[in-house]
């Protein structure tokens, strides 16, 4: 894949929504429910993290019964994760960090990588390898907004995904920035909502989300 494709394809993802709920399935039962809440919420990019022994099976159940979800995955370590992740209809891969085999292939595969930085070091090396999107993570350890404003001047054609100590309330803060496409957050998905299956109001806490953006 071109820098000119991995980045185009990248902003499709980005395009779809302002966040991004950062997901961790622990019951196989409630991926789909949950899936079809935060889509009717107004959010259909979704990123299951890679953290549970479920997640694969959660993502491809996503994929199959729920059409208006753009699902991915996320916390991909290493080339093997991300092979497992498009194999199980994974449409973007979230890594939470970068090594050069995951960069490198990331370029090759069909399914594009959102790969996470930290650093200005870190970035270039992602440059190098073709990338101008990134997530920033964790956003709000790394110095938050004032940190991605100091990026902006020397690196005015990279844009972030900041993911990582984010909230509602200061999710409006991050996507005022000129270089922050998205922000992906887990405040989305409480546990106790998700304990009592109280998928209508997961949906409200999506639309108030979007709500304080405006």
């Amino acid at each position: 894949m071109t820098q000119n494709e991995h980045t185009a394809k990248i902003d499709t993802v980005t395009a779809l929504a302002p966040i991004i709920p950062v997901i961790t399935i622990d019951r196989l039962e409630d991926a789909i429910p949950m899936a079809e809440a935060l889509v009717e919420g107004g959010l259909p990019v979704l990123e299951i993290t890679l953290r549970t022994a479920n997640a694969l099976a959660a993502i491809e159940a996503i994929a199959k019964a729920v059409p208006g979800a753009y699902v991915g995955a996320g916390t991909v370590l290493n080339p093997e994760d991300y092979r497992r992740s498009v194999d199980a209809g994974s449409k973007f891969i979230v890594s939470p960090g970068a090594t050069a085999e995951l960069l490198d292939f990331g370029m090759e595969s069909d399914i594009p990588l959102l790969p996470g930085v930290q650093t200005v070091s870190e970035m270039m090396e992602g440059i190098k390898r073709g990338y101008k999107r990134f997530k920033f993570f964790p956003a709000e350890a790394s110095g938050g907004v004032t940190t991605l404003k100091s990026y902006h001047g020397p690196f005015d054609d990279i844009r972030f995904c900041p993911t990582g100590g984010i909230r509602a309330n200061t999710a409006k803060d991050y996507l005022a920035l000129p270089n922050v496409m998205c922000v992906g957050g887990t405040w989305l998905t409480p546990a106790d909502l998700v304990t009592a299956h109280d998928w209508s109001a997961v949906t409200r806490l999506a639309q108030q989300s979007l709500q304080l953006l405006r």
